[in-house]
């Protein structure tokens, strides 16, 4: 494994394809974040501000509020699944990234 020295990794910071790399993973994980917190935080306020609706059965004892709860399990399951195929993505790219960096300092070096 090798390992970057602070100069080393400034300049690979700089390069257009460490930036895009990081842009491109900011843009997935920014707004799932957003998406997770908002689904996790809608079932308290729905059932804050619609008790009535919530506490609607939909089928036998099973109500709105349970639903959309046993709902959010789903949702983390799927979210991570989406991240994991992408992630796959990302590892790749830094990998090349990574490769192309060690050959420069290789280099560098001879």
């Amino acid at each position: 494994m090798h390992h970057l020295r602070t100069s080393n990794w400034t300049a690979l910071a700089e390069q257009p394809e460490f930036r895009a790399l990081v842009r491109a993973r900011r843009r997935f994980v920014t707004p799932a974040t957003f998406f997770f917190i908002a689904y996790y935080l809608a079932l308290p306020v729905a059932v804050g501000f619609w008790p009535a609706v919530m506490s609607r059965p939909l089928w036998g004892p099973l109500t709105i509020a349970y639903a959309f709860a046993l709902s959010q399990f789903a949702m983390a399951w799927i979210l991570l699944a989406v991240y994991l195929r992408r992630a796959r993505k990302f590892d790749l790219q830094a990998a090349l990234i990574r490769k192309h960096e060690t050959r420069e300092l290789l280099d560098d070096r001879r």
